[in-house]
């Protein structure tokens, strides 16, 4: 009944992507990935990570920004909640399992070694968005992080005790319980874009608590990469800042990428949330993203 009702749920969401979508899955040796696409099938492409927990289905407002001019690839995380699913003999144990992962995965998707994908990642999606970027800087052209996690600074100890019963034992009440909190006044459940602030759309805070019923695995993460390495990214990189986060402080971020990122380009949204990131963003927001693209 779970697994039926996180499936309803996912669907639901699903169904906020514009027309002309496609969903297809993936073989890679660690798994099978789901995939959500959308935009012109000839179109520079641009791979879309979610955050830990979430599912590919919350980028639907970013697909629609990108998808005149590019074609979108969003995906479900190989052992989180969502549609791919892990390969139990080759499960992914560290960064360089998640570097191999999404190797396959582009090659599967027919993107050349010698092209150059986009990557967008929210919170843990933006930590895989950023390793990889510096793993395999020849595969990536262009890199956008929102409210990114663990690439710059690490995350409030506040959020961590707030967090802690999630990662421990995880159910739907505490899921939403702990969106509801770092969401705050602006987060109430309801149609983005309310009066009031930003709202969580009802379909993804349901199918966000549902995924706590759903198997995962451990995921893989680390600390933040250190001022040299991050030196040597040369890709033109945008970091999203939700001004209103609790996850961690947003101006010790910004500080930090602009010390140590040549180039990048930051920005704090002042209204938006940890959690309202991606899906809740403002219509500027995700124009912005779709800015940095071309």
């Amino acid at each position: 009944m779970s697994r039926e009702a996180f499936g309803l749920a996912y669907d639901a969401v699903l169904a906020h992507w514009p027309h002309g979508t496609t969903t297809t899955t993936l073989p890679t040796p660690y798994g099978a990935t789901f995939v959500i696409s959308h935009g012109p099938a000839d179109a520079p492409p641009v791979l879309l990570l979610p955050g830990g927990g979430a599912t590919a289905t919350g980028w639907y407002a970013t697909a629609a920004a990108l998808g005149a001019t590019h074609r979108v690839h969003a995906v479900d995380l190989v052992g989180q909640p969502g549609r791919s699913v892990p390969d139990a003999r080759r499960p992914i144990r560290s960064a360089a399992d998640l570097i191999g992962w999404l190797d396959a995965l582009l090659d599967a998707l027919g993107i050349p070694p010698t092209g150059k994908v986009g990557l967008v990642g929210h919170s843990y999606g933006a930590w895989i968005a950023l390793q990889y970027a510096l793993a395999a800087p020849a595969r990536v052209g262009r890199l956008a992080l929102l409210d990114p996690t663990n690439c710059f600074t690490r995350f409030s100890p506040r959020f961590l005790l707030r967090a802690l019963p999630v990662v421990l034992r995880p159910t739907p009440a505490r899921n939403t319980a702990l969106l509801d909190w770092e969401t705050g006044e602006s987060g109430r459940p309801g149609t983005a874009g309310e009066a009031g602030g930003v709202a969580i759309d009802r379909d993804w805070r349901e199918l966000y608590g549902r995924g706590a019923e759903f198997p995962t695995v451990r995921p893989v993460t680390g600390r933040p990469p250190g001022a040299a390495r991050l030196a040597a990214l040369r890709r033109p990189t945008l970091v999203l800042l939700a001004g209103r986060t609790r996850v961690h402080d947003p101006r010790a971020v910004e500080r930090r990428a602009r010390a140590a990122v040549p180039g990048v380009e930051t920005a704090i949204l002042p209204d938006a949330t940890h959690f309202t990131l991606p899906d809740a963003a403002s219509p500027e927001t995700h124009a912005r993203i779709a800015r940095h693209f071309r």
